[in-house]
């Protein structure tokens, strides 16, 4: 089995368990905001730190940086900010699950932008199981129960809003492989990790500038909450590491198609921690996906 994939898998369960800290963060009346700062205010310096440590200790030194990284690096951050805030936006609408379906838009989107910018090539049979995993997020996903028909909840705010967070995420994993590959030396980890820590360090900035515009105090309540948030940053950082190695290794594409199998994670915290039911429909999800999975993983 490659290397990346192992990565991913371990990306994936790594921002389940951030998702999950997240939540109880949120249960202790911080914002949406507060609790996604969380993740940049813990873990941002020890990336940073880790970054130093193994350039110092592979010899490899201070990276040299050309200019199409950072046109690389903040067309992934600033993507990614975006994606974010049309997925907060999501939970305002009532017809969210449908907007959370053509999020997931992101897996195909990736691809053909990163066959437009990077040059990555996709196979037909790798496409035939990215098609397949997109069917298992429609079921896992959509919501029948919902207010009018498929069409009705389809054309909506929230419908416009997945489509642009897709969007965005789509851009924003091709700009940090973009960005990580750009780098003129050093091997995998070292560039993923230079990335990452830059990275990190802009979007901090840019949360502090925004927390302290919009909701001044908010800072301290996240430093206050700082037993679990500092989790937050831990499992954050072990995720974000593992999705930038994974970037540098292969396409955008193929590691968001195999990324979903944090839906399947998502599911078992979902039963086994907080004791929710798994439907019918969801099954049927889960047999699409698992399948999707598989067959990427023979087939890349």
């Amino acid at each position: 089995m490659d290397l990346w994939i192992l990565i991913t898998i371990g990306a994936a369960f790594a921002q389940t368990v951030r998702f999950m800290l997240q939540k109880q963060l949120k249960a202790a009346q911080l914002s949406t905001a507060g609790a996604t700062f969380a993740r940049f205010l813990y873990s941002s310096p020890l990336v940073a730190l880790i970054a130093i440590i193994y350039a110092s200790n592979t010899g490899q030194g201070a990276p040299e940086i050309p200019p199409v990284f950072w046109a690389y690096a903040l067309l992934g951050a600033s993507t990614q900010i975006i994606g974010t805030a049309c997925v907060v936006a999501l939970f305002s609408h009532r017809n969210f699950a449908v907007g959370i379906t053509f999020k997931k838009t992101d897996v195909l989107l990736s691809a053909l932008i990163g066959v437009l910018i990077l040059g990555d090539m996709i196979t037909g049979a790798a496409l035939g199981a990215i098609l397949l995993g997109l069917i298992g997020v429609l079921y896992l996903s959509d919501t029948p129960s919902a207010a009018g028909g498929l069409f009705k909840r389809m054309w909506s705010k929230s419908t416009a809003l997945g489509l642009a967070s897709g969007l965005a995420f789509g851009f924003s994993g091709n700009g940090y492989r973009g960005a990580s590959l750009s780098l003129g030396h050093g091997d995998t980890f070292y560039r993923a990790i230079v990335t990452l820590a830059l990275v990190t360090a802009f979007q901090t900035a840019i949360m502090v500038v925004w927390l302290v515009w919009r909701e001044r105090g908010e800072i301290m309540r996240v430093v206050k909450a700082w037993r679990v948030a500092g989790l937050v940053g831990l499992s954050s950082m072990a995720g974000s590491i593992c999705w930038f190695v994974a970037y540098t290794l292969q396409t955008a594409a193929y590691v968001n198609a195999l990324g979903q199998v944090e839906l399947l994670f998502s599911l078992m915290v979902g039963a086994f921690v907080f004791g929710e039911t798994i439907s019918r429909r969801e099954w049927q999800g889960l047999v699409f996906l698992t399948g999707s999975i598989a067959l990427l993983v023979a087939v890349t």
